[in-house]
This record gives structure tokens, sequence and C-alpha cells, in this order.
């Protein structure tokens, strides 16, 4: 990861209940990398460029399997990384036909440009004052407090158990959750649990710590979003997996 910077910052309380974080990536090599995005559960506002190339700004939908990618040599992302909650209330939109895509956007979205690339502290600024533009008066209190309960419980509770404590119906939500995503409740819950193993991976504790009912099923479930074991995962031969690369050792 020498010739790759990372760096994340992390919203004001004004919009935190609808961005997890700002992050930026950088390959200054003159090398292209081959690396494998997870699933993580988030959706990403992207802005990118590579040398002698125009900036694309991309929102991705919703990942369920492992996406192999090449990071071009010399190119920059500044981007926004995005609760589920803001779909609805900062978008006022579905990702439902995004799921494992994503859509390019206009190149002067939410009037950005290449020069916003210079310095990612006045990106982050400028992207959390355009979302401030855009945010709700209300948002309704059953749909805040059934995504409360997924990231608090990191995505370990069932869609009964969520139905039953926001006094919305399972189908009602998974209607919402496909019309608007387009993905089940219970699979998008299996993606954040994932998600929330991936520091005990990278820290070597390779067993269940998130509510996984055994061993097997844990292994079944990491092999089905990462694409190998979780041994594998750990070892990230050649820093191919981005996510566990950018996690600290502890």
């Amino acid at each position: 990861m020498t010739s790759i910077v990372y760096k994340t910052i992390q919203p004001d309380n004004a919009i935190k209940a609808f961005v997890e974080n700002f992050w930026c990536l950088h390959n200054n090599s003159d090398e292209d990398k081959e690396m494998i995005i997870l699933p993580d559960g988030r959706v990403d506002l992207t802005l990118f460029k590579a040398d002698a190339e125009p900036l694309q700004i991309i929102r991705s939908g919703i990942e369920t399997y492992p996406d192999r990618v090449i990071l071009k040599a010399r190119t920059l992302i500044f981007s926004i990384s995005f609760k589920l909650t803001a779909i609805e209330y900062i978008f006022n939109d579905s990702i439902a036909e995004y799921l494992d895509y994503a859509e390019f956007l206009p190149h002067d979205y939410w009037s950005f440009n290449e020069n916003d690339l210079q310095d990612f502290d006045l990106f982050c600024l400028k992207a959390s004052n355009k979302i401030k533009e855009f945010l709700p008066k209300d948002v309704d209190n059953r749909k805040q407090k059934l995504f409360d309960l997924i990231y608090a419980t990191n995505g370990a509770i069932t869609v009964q158990e969520i139905s039953e404590k926001v006094s919305w119906s399972a189908r009602q939500i998974n209607r919402y959750f496909n019309q608007r995503f387009g993905i089940s409740l219970k699979t998008y819950c299996k993606i954040i649990r994932f998600r929330a193993s991936f520091q005990h991976i990278k820290d070597g504790k390779l067993f269940p710590e998130e509510n996984f009912s055994d061993q097997s099923h844990f292994i079944k479930e990491v092999k089905k979003l990462s694409g190998v074991s979780p041994k594998d995962l750990r070892i990230n031969k050649n820093d191919r997996f981005i996510q566990f690369s950018t996690l600290r050792s502890k």
C-alpha cells in the first residue's frame, strides 16, 4: 500500500444521520492497481480522475458480491459514503436499478469540478454544505428507527425483530427495501454483518463475533460475499482487498 494514499474524514453532526464518512484514495504510482471491492452496504458518490482524463462522477448502488476493478495509475478519488437514509431524504430517489452497478452522473453534478480534487478538506466542506441544502424537515420515525437498529446491531437482528420494534410490518419493510434499494432487508443486514467482521478478521479472529449461527455459517457467508475464506481474506495477498488494506492492525 506504499503507493496508495487513503484518508477519511467524519461528517459533522448536522449530516451524520445521512453520511457515514468522506474518503479519498490516490494511486500515486505509475502502475495500475488491481483491487477487489467488497460489499459494505454503503452508497458512494464518487469523483475520480486519472491523468489526462476528464473528471468522472458516479453514484454506486448497493453491492452484493465482490467486484474486481482496476485503479489506474495516478488516479485520484474523492468520495462521500452515504447511509441508506440519504437515498430517500437527500437524493429523493431510488437506486433499485443500480444494484451491483453504478450510475454515471453529469460532470458538474452538485456543482463539482476538477478543482475540487485539489484539496480533500475543502471538498468535504463543499460537499457538506451541499448536503445541508437538501436536509429534510421531517423523517419518517419508523424508517429512522429501522436504520438506527440495523447500524447499531451491525445487522445482527432479524426482520421480525425490527418489524416489532418499529411497528411496521415485515412485508411493508421488504417492499420498501426492494423498491427503494433493490434488495431485501434480510440480505442488507447480512452485508452489514459481513462488514462488521472486517476488523475482527483483520486482527486474526477467524471465528464468528457478529451473531453468525456457527463457524461453518460464518465461513459460508464470508465466502459468499468476498469470494474467499476468512483466512485468505486476512492474508489479503497483494493488498487486493482495498477495504482490508485501509484498516489498522491492532
